[in-house]
């Protein structure tokens, strides 16, 4: 017996018509006539669920006990839609069987009439992938995944698996969850019997491992989780979240933003070729104008220097900005441009250590890219390659100079220039569907006071 997935039925229904074929799914809606029940059903494959007809002549007394959630197996025939307009196939009924049923239909939360009901589905990660909007959503993070990794396997990056255990704390930012194996409520633990004998962090970026491998493999990447212990419990902060990291040697910050806008491009217009039946539903859920993110990327983004936006806050909307572009500001931002942006070179106090020193001594060769209803999604920057440099760099963030010796090493022996940037993956979900809270675009997620399953 062999299983036939509903979107092979659909992509090749010419194959199919007037033959018998098993599937499985579970069913999504019934509708009763006169002659038939139509029964639909889904198996998570595509967006489009397969109708079933069943002639009420037939024993029906069984089928009248199924109802929706139910994962059910059917044997039917292949037949011509009689209503060709909605779907070009049906399958006519010749046997099922009933595999799981629904122990009180008026508990189950994923019931037809919350099927919509975003805010009350999130309370059950466990049974959210089964409602439709969900179902959409993994598809769509399951296809851009994919596509990112196949896109810069054919431009010649290597993935490298940087670790989730790390000893350095890359962002300096101290908002980074600690790992031990004794006991957290005993104070008396001395710390030399920790497992790693040092302190130990989940890993809140992978990009100072990376730059080990790009000086001596020259374009690298890593695609995987990352945290931050941010007390954030915003429709934008996650504590675990993933992130496309990629660091070129011997280019400069031009080819990483060109590059960059140029995967972002590619990976959307790949989307909407591939899965446009999931964007539009998805779109449309939302009241998204998908139209509008098409037409921003394909047009030149809007570049400005730190300076500059400090000057146009100030004075087209008298605002002060004396320190890093809050969420706040960037809305200000892309309502007024109403398009993505590029920001150039901040100020080396409100950036991490890690970044090239401009001939200024101000600045720092760095960028982010802000997009509408998101805000940042992408942050990048030429590394301070000048051993004297990283090390003054280091010295001045008062970081401990001990644990970052192997990457001034890096700077030691045959260094180059080289540039690198993050893409927040949820984040760049949000812009392309519209979602309006991340948390509905990753699978688990985790954040303050949450940690289901």
């Amino acid at each position: 017996m062999k299983i036939l997935l509903i979107i092979n039925l659909f992509k090749k229904y010419n194959l199919f018509i007037n033959k018998k074929i098993y599937i499985f799914g579970w069913i999504k809606n019934i509708r009763y006539s006169k002659n038939y029940i139509f029964i639909e059903i889904n198996d998570g494959s595509c967006i489009k669920n397969i109708q079933i007809l069943y002639l009420k002549n037939k024993n029906i007394n069984y089928i009248k006990n199924i109802n929706i959630g139910y994962s059910i197996f059917i044997f039917g025939k292949v037949i011509i839609s009689k209503n060709i307009n909605k779907q070009k196939i049906e399958i006519l009924l010749i046997n099922f069987k009933i595999i799981g049923n629904i122990e009180n239909q008026k508990k189950y939360p994923i019931s037809s009439s919350k099927y919509n009901k975003i805010e009350f589905i999130r309370k059950f990660f466990h049974l959210r992938p089964r409602s439709k909007f969900f179902g959409v959503i993994s598809r769509i993070r399951n296809f851009i995944y994919i596509e990112i990794n196949n896109f810069l396997n054919k431009n010649n990056f290597i993935w490298v698996q940087t670790p989730i255990i790390t000893s350095v704390d890359t962002e300096n930012s101290g908002n980074s969850f600690k790992v031990s194996s004794l006991d957290i409520y005993n104070n008396n633990n001395k710390k030399e019997l920790d497992f790693f004998k040092k302190e130990s962090f989940l890993t809140v970026s992978g990009q100072l491992n990376l730059e080990s491998y790009a000086l001596s493999m020259s374009k690298v990447y890593s695609f995987g989780p990352v945290f931050r212990a941010d007390n954030s419990n915003t429709k934008k902060h996650l504590s675990e979240f993933w992130m496309l990291e990629l660091e070129v040697a011997f280019r400069n910050i031009k080819y990483i933003i060109k590059f960059t806008i140029y995967l972002i491009k590619k990976i959307f217009h790949k989307l909407l070729n591939k899965l446009y039946d999931d964007v539009y539903y998805i779109s449309k859920y939302n009241n998204y104008d998908i139209n509008k993110v098409y037409n921003d990327l394909n047009k030149e983004f809007i570049t400005l220097e730190y300076y500059e936006v400090v000057n146009i806050l100030k004075k087209k909307f008298n605002i002060k900005c004396e320190n890093d572009i809050t969420t706040k500001y960037e809305n200000i931002l892309l309502k007024y441009f109403n398009c993505p942006i590029i920001i150039k070179n901040f100020p080396k106090s409100i950036k991490p250590f890690y970044m090239k020193l401009n001939k200024n001594n101000l600045t720092v060769s760095s960028f982010d890219i802000i997009f509408p209803n998101v805000g940042e999604i992408v942050g990048g920057s030429e590394r301070e390659y000048r051993k004297n440099l990283i090390i003054d760099s280091i010295k001045n963030n008062n970081m401990n100079i001990n644990l970052y010796k192997w990457y001034i090493d890096l700077r030691k022996y045959g260094t180059v220039a080289h540039s690198g940037m993050g893409i927040g993956f949820e984040r760049l979900l949000m812009y392309f569907t519209g979602i309006k809270n991340i948390k509905d675009i990753i699978p688990f997620p985790r954040y303050p006071n949450n940690l289901h399953m």
